[in-house]
């Protein structure tokens, strides 16, 4: 079983909407946020730097379970649920005191700088992002497991 990678994203006052609540398409910045500072920031204090010459998102999915306000801080915990010659799938669990706001999916696709197609993942990131290949997180409140 690997390991999740967790980090805490701040929610910015331009976040909220008229609700007083993280706005549905905000929410895709905070897990930006996170996943920046795990495959761009911590990758590259492991010698991982590929990934920040390009890398897209191909497709998202997000369930939202329970608003997110300005609580400080918002924990984003995410994990590899697929690893591809070419693509992973990351798994998301957004959580606000230890109760989860929302999951989340999103497949990402490296791609070269120069000609913005699909490239493979090298062996030395396979390496790094192997580590973290683990089944889907529940979906339920970390508080009452």
């Amino acid at each position: 079983m690997g390991r999740r990678y967790v980090t805490q994203v701040r929610v910015r006052w331009s976040d909220l909407d008229a609700f007083r609540h993280v706005n549905n398409a905000k929410t895709v910045t905070l897990l930006e946020e996170a996943r920046v500072d795990w495959l761009f920031s911590e990758a590259s204090r492991h010698g991982i730097d590929r990934l920040t010459e390009g890398i897209v998102v191909a497709r998202l999915e997000i369930d939202y379970q329970r608003p997110i306000g300005m609580e400080v801080p918002v924990t984003v915990s995410m994990g590899l649920t697929a690893l591809g010659s070419a693509s992973m799938t990351v798994d998301y669990v957004v959580s606000v005191a230890g109760t989860t706001a929302a999951v989340a999916s999103s497949v990402l696709v490296p791609v070269d700088p120069v000609t913005f197609r699909p490239r493979r993942l090298d062996d030395r990131e396979r390496t790094y992002l192997r580590q973290y290949l683990t089944p889907a997180a529940p979906a339920k409140d970390e508080k009452n497991g």
